[in-house]
């Protein structure tokens, strides 16, 4: 017997248990695309790990490259949020208490 299949809006919604992804989604809403590097800057991330989540995402549909361009001898990637399913809209509306860290203020630190 093979591996159970899973269907795509489980996949997401395993990707969007994720602070780090969800965050990264949340930046991306309303741009026309973004980079890893610029996503890195901004939620002053190692860039090793937004290339990781981008790619989980990317995996399950979330984002979708929309350009590359040549830069000093590399290929930087631009993606945008590809997200349609309505219950992963509400699932990123619906954290907003995380603050900027992806920690929710409200809880016990362990």
């Amino acid at each position: 017997m093979g591996a159970p299949k899973h269907s795509d809006d489980h996949d997401l919604l395993l990707a969007l248990q994720h602070t780090v992804r969800r965050r990264i989604l949340r930046r991306m809403v309303g741009r026309d695309a973004i980079s890893p590097r610029e996503l890195a800057d901004v939620l002053d991330l190692p860039l090793s790990n937004v290339a990781y989540h981008i790619r989980v995402l990317a995996d399950c549909a979330a984002v979708s490259l929309v350009r590359t361009r040549q830069v000093r001898g590399s290929i930087q990637h631009f993606y945008r949020s590809s997200l349609e399913a309505p219950w992963a809209r509400q699932v990123l509306g619906s954290t907003e208490s995380e603050d900027e860290s992806g920690e929710n203020p409200g809880k016990a630190g362990s």
